[in-house]
């Protein structure tokens, strides 16, 4: 058995030991940086984040990470504090802080502040919201394609908990995560509710067939910025592409996988549920779209340094 991998599997960095974290408007260091155990987020898991991916410079499609950010806020109804531009130039203060240009991730953290006693009500939140920006040099470093197993845990409705929100509350992917662990692979494949693929426990999924790139109708999983980049680089590439209902036989037969997040930009996967998919190796329709997201990334940040 392969030595386990996540999707966001990175080089150990010993510059990550002095970094500096923002946390409520100030600089401090990591082993500072610290939030009150009556903090919404740690109780309750009430609160939002988004995850951002430095490249020479330039925080990859920030404007649409902010809007998803602030989309996110506003159906759970949580008042941020600060303003885009607020929050745009304490992303940029926390970068140069910690002199990174490059191979660098935030996570940015928004939860609705500290409470008054240790209850759920949201009414009980009277000191925040809590702001954190983590920021880690952080290179991706995986070693092969990653395998995935099938579980039981399940992407559910938007009544219940929405899964296109970046929520603080993980724990049913987590529990994915572990289901996978126990199974003998690295994550978890998680289902909608109808029994359709959907996604993994941390990224959106993608396979390939005849050529044909198929994903989630995006009904149950999170509307990933990646996933979207990915779509609209195949529609103007000429790759077939489609959103649509698809089983895990379709899955078992297809000729590539591959996940999209924003740390692993494209990740293969080699197995399902003990299955080899393809080759087991990057295919070529996977190695074309990683291929097309490294101009893409190249042709923005360009953009923007100019």
């Amino acid at each position: 058995m392969d030595a386990k991998i996540t999707t966001h599997q990175a080089q150990e960095d010993a510059r990550n030991d002095a970094i500096q974290i923002w946390l409520n408007g100030k600089l401090v260091p990591k082993a500072e940086a610290v939030v009150s155990v009556y903090d919404s987020g740690f109780m309750l898991g009430d609160g939002v984040w988004e995850g951002l991916r430095l490249y020479d410079g330039v925080w990859a499609f920030l404007d649409e990470h902010l809007d998803r950010l602030f989309e996110a806020a506003k159906a759970i109804d949580l008042e941020i504090g600060l303003n885009r531009a607020d929050l745009a130039s304490a992303i940029e203060e926390t970068r140069v802080a910690n002199e990174m240009e490059t191979d660098a991730h935030a996570r940015l953290m928004i939860t609705r502040g500290v409470k008054v006693r240790p209850f759920q009500h949201p009414s009980l939140s009277r000191s925040g919201p809590t702001v954190t920006i983590i920021m880690e040099h952080s290179k991706p470093s995986m070693p092969r394609p990653i395998q995935l197993s099938t579980v039981p845990h399940i992407r559910g409705l938007p009544m219940s908990q929405d899964p296109k929100l970046n929520s603080h509350s993980k724990l049913n992917c987590v529990l994915a995560c572990i289901a996978a662990e126990k199974a003998g692979a690295d994550e978890a494949l998680m289902l909608d509710v109808n029994g359709f693929v959907n996604t993994t426990n941390a990224c959106n999924f993608f396979v390939v067939k005849k050529g044909a790139v198929w994903t989630s109708t995006g009904d149950y999983c999170m509307n990933g910025i990646t996933r979207q980049k990915v779509i609209d680089l195949c529609r103007t590439n000429n790759i077939p592409v489609f959103e649509r209902n698809f089983s895990l036989v379709d899955t078992y037969s297809s000729d590539e996988a591959f996940l999209t997040g924003t740390f692993g930009a494209q990740t293969p996967v080699a197995k399902i549920d003990g299955r080899q998919i393809g080759s087991s190796e990057m295919g070529p329709v996977t190695e074309q779209i990683r291929g097309l997201y490294k101009d893409l990334i190249a042709t923005h940040v360009a953009k923007h340094k100019s």
